[in-house]
């Protein structure tokens, strides 16, 4: 009997509410809910701890189809009927989008590869090369690769593929349990990735259109576009979540967007150290942020693709441990939000990355990969990087 079955059919007089105000109601209903996203999340800590194999209590976990098959129904319940209506989750969805048309189609991209250019030209004036003025004339008009195709890109850990209404997209959903038809069947963890397609825009749309479930593996390099949407905290060890940042990397064409969407319930800079481990470790895999903004309940993030291999040096640097949450070192977590546990002791390598992360930023909130001042109209909450409020 699955979740769904469970919830309409017991004899609970409280989940239908009879005679209690609607609101009410449907907060005992998204309680319940969550309750179930909850506890998957901490019976997999549990179990890491307990047990320490990630790798065996992954495959457990894969297979067993009614705790995945309630999580599902759980996940598209809230998203269907509570995150959209509050714009906790639909404004996520709507972030993505508008990060990718920025990006991709209005010179988002273009920008930042001036920017480097500019400063590759600096670094080699001030080794002694000659510094070359002229602008590199050979850089692509990026909006209008998608003129006559659409931006790939994979949804991971999709659910009920909230990217599939935009037309911008050609979307591949997968999930481990989709909620719906149009998600594949996919562990993400486990995907084999075979070589790039050598093939034109049109092709390489038709190979995608055609897939079908189960995906075992994908080509490499072939997504504009890579979606972790509330994903890197489902997994219990932070080897797991580098391991899926790395694979994304491989999957995603040079220059390539990876977001990420995580959730945290407390304050703006409560949680900046742990902000800025992550974007270390995502970063050494060959990213660097284009974007950052504080929700509410949710970090996102968004990373552009620098390099062609990734770079990460796991044998004097320990990368992965850095992308850790805080449930990580305490049992008793509320999964709805980040609460006060203490924060992993950091190596002396890690501490000098923070501290000269600090020392580089400027006085006033900006964006680091723009090169411009944040100050304008827009939300505070959109604005203040708690990088920078923490230093």
């Amino acid at each position: 009997m699955d979740l769904q079955t469970n919830a309409q059919t017991e004899s609970d007089p409280e989940f239908f509410c009879p005679s209690v105000p609607t609101d009410l109601c449907k907060q005992k209903e998204q309680e319940k809910l969550s309750g179930v996203v909850k506890s998957v999340h901490r019976k997999l800590r549990r179990k890491y701890i307990e047990v320490g194999d990630f790798e065996k209590i992954w495959r457990e976990h894969c297979e067993d189809e009614q705790t995945l098959s309630e999580y599902a129904f759980a996940m598209k319940s809230l998203a269907d009927n509570h995150w959209a209506k509050k714009c906790e989750g639909e404004g996520r969805i709507e972030w993505c989008r508008s990060v990718c048309q920025e990006y991709f189609m209005d010179g988002g991209m273009r920008k930042v590869l001036e920017k480097d250019e500019k400063a590759a030209r600096h670094a080699a004036a001030s080794n002694g090369a000659p510094l070359n003025a002229q602008p590199d004339s050979s850089l692509p008009s990026f909006s209008s690769s998608f003129r006559f195709g659409k931006m790939r890109l994979l949804d991971v850990g999709s659910c009920f593929n909230p990217f599939l209404k935009f037309d911008d997209f050609l979307t591949v959903g997968i999930d481990i349990v989709p909620a719906v038809e149009s998600v594949y069947k996919c562990d993400f963890l486990n995907l084999q990735l075979q070589q790039p397609l050598q093939l034109a825009t049109d092709a390489l749309e038709a190979f995608l259109r055609q897939l079908r479930a189960p995906i075992d593996a994908l080509p490499a390099q072939l997504f504009h576009v890579v979606v972790f949407s509330l994903l890197l905290s489902y997994f219990p060890s932070p080897y797991q979540r580098w391991l899926c940042c790395k694979k994304a990397h491989e999957l995603l064409t040079l220059h390539g967007l990876l977001l990420i969407i995580t959730p945290d319930s407390s304050h703006q800079g409560r949680h900046a150290l742990m902000m800025r481990s992550w974007r270390v470790a995502v970063e050494s895999l060959g990213f660097k942020r284009y974007k950052y903004v504080k929700f509410s309940h949710m970090h996102l993030i968004a990373f552009r693709k620098v390099s062609i291999t990734t770079t990460s040096d796991l044998v004097s640097h320990n990368y992965p441990e850095m992308l850790y949450i805080p449930q990580d070192f305490n049992m008793l977590e509320d999964e709805e939000g980040f609460t006060d546990c203490r924060e992993p002791t950091r190596s002396d390598f890690e501490d000098d990355q923070l501290m000269r992360g600090f020392a580089e930023l400027p006085d006033a909130p900006y964006d680091s990969d723009s090169g411009e001042s944040q100050s304008g109209s827009a939300p505070f909450h959109e604005l203040e990087d708690p990088i920078l409020l923490h230093s």
